[in-house]
């Protein structure tokens, strides 16, 4: 089913999982966003506040892009550092070393990262008009205090898988227990995924950008592209706000997530183009109180709660509200995905003021989903009373997937 301009208002109060137990798009959108816009100080009225001074250039270049109008303002580069905030002290890559030419600076980062931690608080800056190249670092906490990251030029990934065998093999820029920190400034992080995308594993997924265990996080104003799989990957963090992200890779790229969320509590995500290789948004087991507004889609698989109950678990996600969205050239627009034997709920799930274009299937419900190259065992059926507080306002776009086995096909 295609829906041309297609407005979605859908609230599914209570989704239960228990089984047994209980492109042509993509490069045009990247051509768009190459040019970084000057910027201007957006404050945040409150730590979940809406930015609305919006980019009328940057909109309209958009628009030209793909076709219509997003809902999205801007990207920002920060060029200003430490100019409203004399009392920080500014650590600067190339002081430790980095080179910026393409030679690896992973050495450099990690003296700087060491430094600014150190300090109470800081600003680490990676300087504009550079490219930066990186082999996998971890950047631990807990720091001193706060730290502010300004990405003002260009990370890059190393191509070399061996340079991951000394390593956890998933992660190339990993925060790790860091407070109080922010990572901004109109820059871009590559993944140079390419490599990865040829020898695609899905039981060894390597992820770009995690932050791991980290409070009061905030992300906004960066360009995030070709990741190696999953872009960003925030995981057991609590009160984060993810905004102004332009996260891109091809639609032909395996696994590449834009934003993943996993055990996160209170999270924002507002005013973020994504298109990609797999879901823009994916939202996993121990998510509570998840907002996304404002989100460009595209290409991609759409907006995803899931997958959920692999291997007989239990996962449980409550309060996620999608409001405001428009998912263009994806397979599906948004859906909630469980295997079968596993147990749990994902509860308190809204998605409103959704406008779909060229959208496969734009409302999925599946509890018998199976990513795996042979047929999952068929195990305790499941019924449509098994979900009675389900409420939709469109019948004939909404996809179920109860008692039907499904084997290899949608991811």
């Amino acid at each position: 089913m295609s829906l041309e301009r297609y407005l979605l208002p859908i609230s599914i109060l209570c989704f239960c999982c228990n089984t047994c137990y209980s492109n042509p798009i993509e490069g045009r959108l990247s051509n768009c966003v190459d040019e970084v816009l000057p910027h201007k100080e957006i404050a945040y009225p409150t730590y979940f506040g809406t930015i609305n001074n919006e980019d009328h250039r940057f909109q309209s270049e958009l628009t030209k892009a793909i076709g219509f109008k997003p809902i999205i303002s801007r990207l920002r580069r920060l060029d200003n550092v430490g100019s409203s905030q004399t009392s920080n002290r500014v650590v600067n890559v190339d002081d430790f070393g980095a080179k910026g030419d393409g030679t690896d600076d992973t050495k450099a980062f990690e003296k700087a990262w060491e430094e600014a931690c150190s300090f109470a608080p800081s600003v680490f800056v990676v300087p504009k008009n550079k490219n930066y190249l990186l082999k996998p670092i971890t950047f631990s906490g807990p720091c001193r205090s706060s730290i502010t990251i300004k990405i003002l030029g260009s990370i890059e990934a190393s191509s070399h898988q061996s340079d991951w065998n000394n390593k956890d093999g998933k992660h190339w820029l990993l925060f790790k227990m860091v407070d109080n920190l922010r990572v901004e400034g109109g820059g871009t992080v590559n993944g140079n995924g390419k490599t990865w995308w040829e020898n695609s594993c899905k039981t060894n997924k390597l992820l770009a950008l995690t932050f791991y265990s980290c409070k009061r996080l905030i992300l906004s104003n960066l360009r995030i592209k070709d990741s190696q799989q999953m872009h960003v990957s925030i995981e057991e963090c609590i009160n984060v706000v993810a905004s102004h992200l332009i996260v891109t890779a091809p639609d032909t790229s395996p696994n590449t997530d834009g934003i993943h969320i996993a055990g996160t509590r209170n999270i924002q995500i507002m005013n973020c183009v994504i298109g990609t290789g797999d879901d823009c948004i994916s939202i996993v087991s121990g998510s509570l109180n998840v907002k996304a507004t404002n989100i460009t889609c595209g290409p991609g698989h759409g907006i995803s709660i899931g997958s959920l109950g692999h291997y007989e678990s239990k996962a449980h996600v409550a309060k996620v509200m999608v409001d405001g969205a428009t998912i263009f050239g994806t397979t599906n627009g948004v859906r909630i995905k469980t295997w079968e034997g596993g147990s749990g709920n994902a509860r308190d799930i809204k998605f409103q003021n959704i406008v779909m274009h060229d959208v496969i299937r734009p409302i999925v419900i599946d509890q018998n989903y199976c990513d795996s190259k042979d047929p999952c065992p068929e195990q305790c059926p499941v019924s449509p009373e098994s979900c009675p507080r389900l409420a939709y306002s469109e019948p004939e776009a909404v996809k179920f997937s109860l008692t039907k086995k499904r084997g290899k096909g949608t991811p």
